[in-house]
């Protein structure tokens, strides 16, 4: 029997290999990120749903009135992320007719995101709890402009449907029940997913602070930023079982790539 369902099984794995594009997102920039991703879901796809989900999002926010309460604050948080998105056709010619657009909500919460085709938010809290200067909010918001200019949703959406294809396969192909299925599950977001989302913050950090630098804000910032969200974060899980790399990793991986691009941050203050 185990043959038979392994002729059915078989076609459907390849066309799942197949069905996987390699795609170049972002040009390589002055530190050279240059990783093709393998995708199965299209960006205009993802972008759809993307800016869905930011119109529910928005419209949640407006509704419990904390939605760019702050005149002031929404201000210079424009003015920040205007300067950024001035850059990014540095790495994708394509990116600045973009429809970017910016939100600030109040909120305690330590959080920002960018999501497909520039959709983005920062959240009060991460800029009024951690007192950050404009330089540390260009180095969040160019992190999160970077997600957006990498695909990293329209990546990690792709990974999860080759994941969820094998294990549906495998399961099939053993006769695995749901409790198989499910620690088959875990086992792939363990070996697969949490390494490839550490992957993704490594160039989200380093694109980051070369848009950062570019756009004239001191890409050390970034430094100082993930020294203060250490300190908001103490008890934070280990790195093998976090998406995030460790504060002592990121730290020195965030010295090395702002010392690679202080020059653009020196011509740009010109």
């Amino acid at each position: 029997m185990k043959g038979l369902r392994f002729v059915w099984i078989a076609p459907l794995l390849m066309a799942g290999l197949v069905a996987c594009e390699s795609v170049q997102t972002t040009g390589g920039g002055a530190l050279g990120l240059d990783r093709p991703q393998r995708m199965m879901v299209s960006a205009d796809e993802v972008e759809q749903a993307s800016t869905q989900q930011y119109n529910e999002v928005i419209a949640e926010a407006k509704k419990q009135g904390v939605l760019d309460r702050d005149a002031a604050q929404v201000r210079r948080v424009n003015n920040i992320v205007n300067r950024l998105v001035a850059q990014v056709g540095v790495f994708r010619a394509d990116a600045p007719a973009w429809s970017w657009e910016v939100h600030v909500l109040t909120s305690d919460d330590l959080n920002a995101w960018c999501m497909a085709g520039g959709k983005m938010a920062i959240y009060s809290g991460l800029i009024e709890r951690l007192q950050l200067t404009d330089d540390e909010i260009a180095a969040v918001m160019g992190h999160e402009i970077a997600h957006a200019l990498r695909e990293h949703a329209r990546e990690r959406v792709s990974r999860s449907m080759a994941t969820s294809l094998g294990v549906s396969l495998a399961s099939a192909l053993l006769g695995a029940g749901q409790v198989g299925t499910d620690l088959m599950s875990q086992v792939a977001n363990v070996t697969f997913e949490l390494p490839h989302s550490r992957l993704h913050e490594t160039e989200a950090d380093q694109m980051g602070v070369e848009l950062a630098a570019r756009a004239g804000y001191d890409p050390r910032a970034a430094l100082t930023l993930w020294n203060k969200m250490s300190k908001a974060s103490t008890g934070a899980p280990p790195q093998w079982l976090s998406t995030h790399p460790s504060h002592a990793t990121r730290q020195q991986e965030l010295s090395i790539a702002s010392e690679k691009v202080m020059p653009l941050y020196r011509a740009a203050r010109r």
